[in-house]
């Protein structure tokens, strides 16, 4: 491992690509230290902090998970990377339903991918508006905080200020990302969303030594932290195994003989991974199930805090649906990003087949079917891993902050890219004739 990460910096090329995101994310987490004018950040920490004692949640604290504690200090760029990401989903839907833009991603090739492109960033930065515009009303209830006046001099000046700020951070972030991923090392969101959170570890691991600290307050014994860490580990590896895991589907391609030349002839594999959605899932269901809650925090309603109180993290009802939405998503998400018909289509038009299966329907049909099957021990896995934090905070009595790293979102995020980071790493040094960081073999699955 050390002698892989010195020859790292052994290619000018790579070593060049690991500055260049070394120091971008430097510059993101730099942003976060920069207050938004006219606000009492001592005030604003304290709610954030009783809220997060809280065993709910609302979308705060999704957002302010993936700024990195951003939105919780409200910063320049407490908006994070979350309206980019809501941008990129919005249109993954939108070429799905609008023939427009599917025909514009299918026939216009990368010119067509480039305007998609281009949208998403327009609906970026009208997103930032809109939340900005939303969270600046927020800030100037003291009624969402107790009574407590948060903004100094409220007023349209204040929400202009908050607007534009909020907005021209969101449209910052989401170029560092697009800089990370065409002049860095791995797809920029995703770098940029793993350091947000692995800037919160300190935290919990200050947080945890609190609790397994010498003296009368001691809460956790040595033995349950030895406990706790067989249980990260084995976690660790069933989330890499979850991630890296697929099924190989053989495609063999008939020989065309045109002219003199041969083409075709070549037996090669479809990869259709266990958990293709990735940590969509979990996400979308983060969304819907505190939404109740976020609604109540803007509006008082008592039938909203009703609902928010039984969507508690450790009440059967709120575990029960939020499996049943992680599950639903899984498939919902897995049918946008793999379509089954136009896999078949191509495979047709290029006279592949798979061995037994005869080209077009059939071979439609067959996807649908593999997916289907192979789709349902992924989504429950992924439900298991999302309530595993809630159920280690309750059983171990450790603050969620802590309990998060045992699973959840940001468990599956960080494992994920790093993952992907690590294989671009490894095909530079490969193709440099250096060994990779694994020198008895590749990851398990390129094989």
């Amino acid at each position: 491992m050390l002698r892989a990460l010195a020859n790292s910096f052994k290619v000018p090329e790579l070593r060049r690509r690991i500055l260049v995101t070394l120091g971008l994310i430097a510059v993101y987490r730099a942003g976060d230290f920069i207050p938004l004018p006219g606000i009492d950040g001592q005030a604003l920490r304290a709610f954030f902090d009783r809220m997060s004692q809280q065993l709910g949640g609302t979308l705060f604290t999704v957002m302010d998970l993936f700024s990195g504690g951003g939105l919780s200090q409200m910063t320049i760029f407490a908006l994070g990377i979350m309206p980019a990401i809501s941008a990129s989903i919005i249109m993954q839907l939108m070429v799905v339903v609008l023939p427009r833009l599917e025909q514009m991603a299918k026939e216009e090739g990368e010119s067509g991918r480039r305007k998609i492109n281009q949208y998403s960033r327009y609906l970026t930065v009208g997103l930032g508006i809109m939340q900005g515009f939303f969270i600046s009303l927020w800030l100037e209830n003291p009624g969402s905080f107790d009574g407590v006046q948060m903004v100094q001099f409220p007023g349209w000046g204040f929400r202009l200020l908050t607007i534009v700020t909020l907005a021209s951070g969101t449209a910052f972030i989401m170029w560092l990302g697009e800089q990370i991923t065409a002049m860095g090392i791995g797809n920029g969101m995703s770098i940029l969303i793993t350091a947000g959170i692995l800037s919160r570890l300190p935290t919990a691991v200050h947080q945890l030594a609190m609790l397994a600290g010498p003296g009368s307050q001691r809460q956790i014994s040595p033995l349950t932290l030895v406990g706790m860490a067989i249980m990260l580990v084995a976690v660790v590896i069933s989330v890499i195994a979850i991630t890296q895991g697929q099924r190989r589907i053989p495609v063999q391609y008939a020989r065309r003989i045109v002219g003199r030349k041969v083409y075709g002839g070549q037996a090669t594999y479809i990869p259709i991974r266990v958990n293709h959605a990735g940590v969509m899932p979990i996400i979308f269901a983060q969304s819907i199930i505190m939404f109740p809650a976020t609604m109540a925090g803007f509006t008082g309603f008592q039938l909203l805090n009703r609902m928010a109180h039984w969507l508690t993290r450790g009440q059967v009802l709120y575990t029960v649906l939020y499996s049943a939405f992680i599950i639903f998503f899984a498939y919902f998400y897995t049918a946008i990003a793999f379509n089954p018909v136009d896999v078949a289509d191509n495979m047709k038009k290029f006279g592949g087949f798979i061995p037994g299966i005869r080209p077009g329907r059939p071979t439609a049909e067959f996807f649908d079917r593999l997916l289907t099957r192979i789709t349902l021990p992924g989504a429950v896995f992924l439900a298991f891993i999302a309530v595993l934090p809630d159920l280690v905070g309750r059983w171990l009595g450790i603050p969620y902050l802590v309990a998060s790293f045992f699973g959840g979102t940001s468990l599956l995020i960080v494992v994920g890219v790093l993952l992907e980071t690590l294989r671009q790493v490894e095909s530079f040094l490969l193709m440099r004739n250096y060994e990779g960081f694994l020198t008895h073999g590749r990851i398990r699955g390129r094989r």
